[in-house]
């Protein structure tokens, strides 16, 4: 016999696929599936508590990588007894991945310090156990499959695993498990694949008995995790937030938490305090009175972000608003703050006012939709008094002018936020406001961020409009600045409606002054292609939490 045929004779032959081979190839769906979900719980949990979305999923996604190329390329040490190592490896990631985001959220609450080291450890041990897993199930399988069905069919059940769990991870785990659980439960699937292996290859592994009680014990750590992760959740929120914890949702969105202590009700979105009861209306006076007030007999009125309804609240103090459209990307937040009867008090149940129309949308793609609206769709025009011909209430649409325009959303702590700080959506704003109206935005810290509220102020004037930029203290966030941007020149408000808790017409010129570790500095444009907002925020904000 020649070596060709000796060759030939030694190479697996196409067959049909034995049970072992189908249960191998299932089990390589769930390690691609729970590998991807560790890796984005972590890249969830690093945009989550140290924001920055896309440098976060950028860093962890890449060491995640470079250890998975770790973890194949140590799997050539593997030689003998692969079913026991393959065994062994899931139920390391089961125990390391499925407890990842349970082990970050505790780190985050107890010892910040040591989060980036952890965070980036249990990235290289997980990617590095999920890179040895599929070339030991390769080499298994080689025994009875041809190497070219092999690979085949291997990174077909891999990639659909993968595309799974990507599309499971927004629209079902996080939204109604949270991470915690997400992370436990994919750790008991990890684990089941272990089971399995026991036993496909019971008739191969030495001691039995003790891989045996290895996964026992697994499946229990983890299961008695699942059973107590509400518990574990609120264990660690409870040090992070210091006040007791009286909601707490993960929406498709954020992570939402209203806390309440001494000083009254708090809400934090994905941990950044929102509001704080005791003086937010300092906040929210300051930022809806000097724009509604200015303009004189306010109709129509937009909100964007306020999904709270403080804003809506000091809106509504104003007898000619005809109609306001709150317009909130996260239906969580509208839903909170007006089924929740101690917090709608809070707003003084603004948003059940049948004055008041909530939708949740985008606000960027929502303005995007009245400027693009097409032909035959009615159209508001912009009239010298800032009015449009009536419409019934709640009916303003996207494709109306308006004569307030309140933008309050958070920080741009990241790049899905900061967009909503640049030209391309202040151009949006300046479509959709009347000749005589006034926008308000929420624009940072003048004082700790002063560069990157200049940004906002700079970026607004690029637009074309006239940017008034303005400022007030607030004790739960320290100074806080505010930027009108209008097509006029705003006027000092002569009047203010009745039960004001902080603002008086004397003292709302003291808002407009700025002192010199405040006042102007040069600044670029943030635009949609560079986002340089979310950058100089990051950095002036980070020098603060360094010191």
């Amino acid at each position: 016999m020649t070596q060709a045929s000796t060759s030939a004779a030694q190479r697996p032959t196409a067959r049909s696929p034995r049970p072992i081979d189908i249960a191998l190839l299932a089990s390589v769906f769930i390690v691609a599936a729970c590998g991807l979900l560790y890796e984005l719980a972590a890249g969830a949990l690093a945009s989550y508590l140290l924001g920055d979305s896309v440098l976060q999923f950028s860093t962890i996604i890449g060491t995640y990588m470079f250890a998975m190329g770790v973890g194949s390329w140590l799997s050539r040490y593997f030689e003998r007894q692969l079913p026991a190592h393959f065994l062994r490896i899931e139920l390391m990631v089961a125990l390391v991945g499925g407890s990842l985001p349970a082990a970050l959220f505790l780190a985050n609450a107890y010892t910040p310090g040591s989060f980036h080291f952890l965070l980036y450890g249990l990235v290289l041990v997980v990617g590095m156990l999920v890179g040895l897993e599929i070339p030991l199930v390769m080499r298994i399988l080689k025994r009875n499959v041809a190497l070219k069905d092999l690979i085949s069919q291997v990174l077909t059940f891999d990639y659909l695993g993968a595309l799974a769990v990507s599309l499971a991870f927004p629209i079902f785990l996080v939204p109604h498990l949270g991470l915690i659980r997400t992370g436990l439960l994919f750790g008991l699937l990890n684990a089941l694949v272990a089971v399995w292996a026991l036993w496909l290859f019971r008739w191969e592994l030495r001691r039995f008995r003790a891989h045996a009680l290895a996964c026992a014990g697994v499946i229990a750590l983890l299961a008695a995790g699942l059973w107590g992760s509400e518990q574990i959740t609120h264990f660690a929120e409870d040090k992070f937030y210091q006040d007791r914890i009286v909601f707490a949702v993960q929406s498709p969105y954020q992570r939402i938490v209203v806390t309440n202590g001494k000083l009254g009700h708090r809400l934090f979105l994905n941990g950044n305090l929102q509001f704080a009861e005791h003086d937010e209306y300092r906040y929210h006076e300051a930022l809806v009175h000097p724009a509604m007030s200015a303009q004189g007999a306010p109709k129509r009125v937009v909100v964007l972000g306020g999904g709270d309804g403080m804003a809506v609240r000091e809106i509504l103090k104003y007898p000619s608003v005809e109609s306001v459209t709150l317009v909130e990307l996260d239906p969580a937040m509208t839903k909170l703050f007006t089924d929740n009867p101690t917090l709608a008090g809070l707003n003084h149940h603004s948003l059940s006012d049948p004055r008041v129309h909530i939708v949740n949308e985008d606000a960027f793609q929502w303005l995007q939709q009245g400027v693009d609206s097409p032909p035959g769709r009615p159209k508001a025009n912009r009239t010298p008094s800032g009015g449009n011909e009536p419409r019934a209430a709640g009916s303003v649409g996207a494709d109306s002018f308006f004569d307030v325009m309140v933008v309050d959303f958070p920080d741009p702590t990241n790049f899905a936020i900061g967009k909503l700080y640049t030209n391309s959506f202040y151009a949006l704003l300046e479509k959709h406001l009347s000749a005589s109206g006034y926008a308000v935005i929420q624009t940072t810290s003048p004082l700790v961020a002063r560069q990157s509220f200049w940004t906002v102020v700079q970026t607004v004037e690029s637009v074309g409009l006239t940017a008034t930029p303005y400022h007030v203290h607030v004790p739960s966030f320290g100074e806080w600045g505010f930027t009108l941007a209008s097509h006029r020149p705003w006027r000092m408000p002569t009047t203010l409606p009745p039960g004001m808790r902080f603002l008086s017409i004397p003292t709302v010129p003291l808002m407009f002054d700025f002192p010199l570790d405040m006042a102007r500095v040069p600044a670029e444009v943030n635009r949609l292609s560079n986002q340089v907002l979310v950058n100089t925020y990051e950095r002036e904000w980070g020098m603060v939490a360094t010191h």
